[in-house]
């Protein structure tokens, strides 16, 4: 199964709003099953699963946190925000300790799943983003790709939200140095 590339969005005003990434993909890839997208405070996944759904009712949204900052996948399955203080992970955009209010009632109705990767597993999607694919990411935009290379993503055509290339040469070394 190849992967198919819808290419980072260098103007800001291309990304006004969040479901932007949702609307590129189904344009790009009208017949998805699935997008999966980080989640932090939950902002782009409420953007990209309203969009997604208002487009195409049937797709599923999955989510994608760091293992030990799961604060929305908790939340979600007590029915309540749920804080769990600042997790300590390399995907410091994802750091969130508890969900957005409003992007929370959001997520509760129209997300289907949010899964967890490890912190050696996104580094090991960063590493396979820059091998294969000729991409420099952040952590935590890399989420999505080690959800899907380690199995925890199920479909049939999936979309994958890369975002952010907010990492350093130095950083990225660092991080991708230690990568089996």
């Amino acid at each position: 199964r190849g992967l198919e590339l819808v290419r980072p969005y260098d103007d800001p005003l291309v990304m006004a709003g969040q479901g932007t990434a949702a609307l590129e993909l189904l344009d790009d890839v009208p017949d998805l099953d699935v997008i999966v997208t980080p989640v932090g405070g939950g902002g782009l996944i409420a953007g990209t699963a309203t969009t997604a759904k208002a487009l195409r009712a049937g797709i599923r949204i999955v989510g994608v946190e760091p293992e030990t900052g799961n604060d929305t996948a908790r939340s979600l399955a007590a029915g309540e925000r749920v804080n769990i203080g600042v997790p300590r992970t390399i995907a410091d955009g994802l750091q969130a300790a508890e969900p957005g209010a409003l992007t929370f009632e959001i997520n509760r109705q129209l997300v289907d799943d949010v899964v967890t990767v490890t912190d050696a597993e996104i580094v090991d999607a960063m590493a396979f983003l820059f091998d294969r694919m000729k991409l420099v990411v952040e952590p935590s935009g890399a989420v999505g790709i080690a959800a899907l290379l380690n199995g925890r993503v199920q479909g049939t055509r999936i979309g994958v939200v890369i975002s952010g290339g907010n990492v350093g040469a130095a950083r990225f070394a660092e991080l991708v140095g230690t990568s089996g």
